[in-house]
């Protein structure tokens, strides 16, 4: 898996007077997790996501604008965001099979 995904967003959102239609999303790095406990955010917590999200996508928007985001569309991000979670058990399963 890499460590960034483009998301086509179904409804779009507003932010400042740019409609944003599409994000790419990067794989939090330690710091983009500041402010947030570890565990609201691994549970995929809307205000530690709302805190972390402006932090890790392209282009950016504002943490209130979060909240604005379609359900379709935060669906679509929090799947990627599990997905970049995710991948390091995957990892680790795959070299204790091997070993």
């Amino acid at each position: 898996m890499t460590n960034t995904q483009k998301i086509t967003l179904k409804n779009g959102i507003q932010s400042g007077k740019n409609l944003i239609t599409e994000f790419t999303v990067r794989k939090p790095l330690t710091g983009d997790l500041r402010g947030v406990k570890l565990i609201d955010f691994i549970d995929l917590d809307i205000d530690s996501l709302a805190k972390v999200l402006p932090r890790i996508t392209t282009p950016s928007i504002a943490e209130h604008e979060v909240f604005d985001l379609d359900l379709l569309d935060l669906s679509e991000i929090t799947k990627v965001v599990i997905g970049f979670l995710s991948q390091n058990s995957t990892d680790a399963k795959a070299v204790s099979q091997t070993e």
